[in-house]
């Protein structure tokens, strides 16, 4: 979240220092109109007790506070909602803006009762009713950016593929192979009856035949 402090701080710092510088040193309050390059840019004093383009504007003390607490509860809205998001630092400048800006109003509406804008943009043959200030552009540009911030990316894991079933033919069962029966086992040789004569001819008893 320092990337929202620092800018909400400079942002602040800023816009409060050239409120001072306009208002009391220049005395743009009493002078009401100081033409700085016309007519593109020019300083008019303007106090707006609203909102942008003085909507909302009254001159009850209810609706200075209601205001001022309005834009206090944005900005917690807005802190707290960055940082639980865990948003990038593109929307984390963004939110700095904004609460930098409007906590430069709040600020004026506290020590004047009304916002001082100044600033005044018209065109040749053209002149801008509304003045703003620094606070009101960078509330715009915050805001802006919290809009239209780039959406991060989710990474999505593919289904896995189904494994392909292959048709094959029902082939019958083989046969199993037709068993041997073994021989039976051999039992002790058991001598001949008839023993063959030698040459002499004798049995085999040694005896002649």
């Amino acid at each position: 979240m320092r990337p929202v402090i620092w800018v909400a701080l400079a942002i602040f710092l800023a816009d409060q220092a050239l409120k001072y510088v306009v208002v009391h040193m220049l005395d743009l309050d009493r002078v009401r109109s100081i033409d700085v390059f016309p007519p593109w840019l020019n300083l008019r004093m303007a106090w707006n007790q609203g909102v942008n383009f003085g909507l909302m504007a009254s001159d009850t003390d209810i609706m200075r506070w209601v205001l001022i607490g309005v834009a206090l509860v944005i900005c917690t809205w807005v802190w707290i909602w960055v940082w639980r998001a865990g948003l990038g630092r593109f929307a984390r400048i963004s939110a700095g803006l904004l609460i930098g800006g409007a906590l430069g109003n709040v600020v004026d509406r506290v020590l004047y009762g009304a916002v001082a804008d100044f600033l005044n943009v018209s065109l040749p043959g053209w002149q801008n009713p509304y003045s703003f200030n620094v606070a009101d552009i960078s509330i715009f540009a915050g805001a802006l950016g919290l809009v239209l911030m780039p959406q991060p990316k989710t990474t999505e894991t593919p289904a896995p593929a189904k494994p392909r079933t292959q048709r094959t033919a029902a082939k019958p069962p083989a046969r199993p192979a037709p068993k041997v029966p073994s021989p039976p086992p051999a039992g002790p040789r058991q001598p001949d009856l008839f023993a063959p004569a030698d040459q002499q001819g004798r049995d085999g008893d040694g005896k002649p035949g």
